[in-house]
């Protein structure tokens, strides 16, 4: 007789159990309660960054699925659904990345589930193995930094999973990028034509995959034009159009304030116009460069260029990689990376 009929509790990390592990199995595995658990699978909010963490862990060491579908999805059958993880539901950017990868999902009879991420790795996390869970047919996500274990294949299920707008280092998958770097380096480079030697950036949280490429981008094209950038015109970190307000103001208090502005996203342009309205500068005495377009850019009183792209069409990119994989057209083949480019439009 086996341990169980001695009366004797099974260990989930010793004992190979003959059926699905359960929530219950999880906690034990984590050492926290099944209320836990399911905080942590239901969005993770109110829980402790280190509890998420090893909920997660218990879950992938166990194969445990939280498998909404279960019921009705026979084994291999499709469920017509993709998940689509984004990193910002306030930025409209990552609405019209959602319409491109709708309109190539819904003409081949998918359809999207999304969530939000924050930014948060272990968020997106969350919504990854809720996602699987949830028997999703595919995953495009825009990764919020760059840890990979749960994107790896094993933890998605082996679905297709196609990145978009970011790319992590190491994960062997398919990849749709924009151009960053050139279009920061062109964007950089007007400046520099058009006489401006003190030009201000703008930028996001370093650990993003873009902003790194941005960053790179304005400081080659320093670097051509034989100009040093200067360390106190750069602030990075902005993640929001308040804390790009308040880099922006800065900016403007330090010795030979700068003529220019390089902004690294449509979030911070908002931002630092704010700081310029705020602060009366004449419309004559700063100009801008910033990367992505927005609604009402062009109402804009100071002159600004938008370093521009397809931000749908970043979406259908996506959305036809994911569905090439599915259905057999991509076999064979090595994970894809595709480059979208920019352009620079008054």
């Amino acid at each position: 007789m086996g341990a169980m009929d001695n009366g004797e509790m099974s260990n989930p990390r010793s004992v190979q159990r003959a059926t699905a592990p359960t929530i219950h199995d999880v906690a034990a595995a984590a050492g926290v309660s099944p209320m836990t658990v399911s905080r942590v699978l239901g969005g993770g909010k109110n829980v402790r960054p280190e509890k998420i963490r090893a909920v997660l862990d218990a879950v992938a060491a166990l194969g445990y699925r939280k498998n909404e579908n279960a019921r009705s999805i026979r084994p291999g059958q499709r469920t017509g659904l993709i998940g689509v993880i984004i990193t910002n539901v306030a930025n409209p950017y990552y609405a019209q990345l959602q319409l491109g990868a709708e309109e190539v999902l819904a003409g081949g009879g998918f359809r999207m589930l999304v969530g939000n991420s924050g930014e948060d790795a272990d968020r997106e996390r969350v919504l990854v193995h809720d996602f699987v869970g949830r028997q999703v047919d595919g995953l495009i996500v825009v990764p919020s930094g760059t840890v990979s274990d749960h994107l790896e294949t094993e933890r998605v299920g082996g679905v297709p999973l196609v990145l978009a707008s970011r790319r992590i280092e190491g994960l062997a998958t398919d990849t749709v990028l924009i151009d960053d770097v050139a279009g920061a380096f062109e964007g950089t480079r007007r400046l520099l034509a058009e006489g401006h030697t003190r030009i201000a950036y703008v930028g996001n949280i370093k650990s993003i995959f873009t902003s790194r490429r941005r960053l790179d981008g304005f400081t080659r094209a320093h670097l051509t034009a034989g100009l040093p950038v200067d360390p106190a015109l750069v602030r990075v970190g902005q993640n929001d159009p308040d804390a790009a307000r308040r880099a922006m103001l800065e900016l403007l208090e330090v010795p030979d304030p700068p003529t220019a502005v390089f902004s690294e996203n449509n979030r911070n342009t908002v931002g630092v116009v704010r700081a310029l309205t705020e602060k009366r500068v004449p419309a004559d005495r700063m100009r801008l460069m910033g990367f992505d377009d927005f609604e009402l850019s062009d109402m804009i009183p100071f002159p600004l260029t938008v370093i521009d792209h397809d931000a749908r069409e970043l979406g259908r990119t996506a959305a036809q990689m994911v569905v090439a994989r599915l259905n057999g057209v991509a076999d064979g083949l090595a994970p894809q990376q595709v480059q979208l480019p920019t352009t620079l439009a008054d």
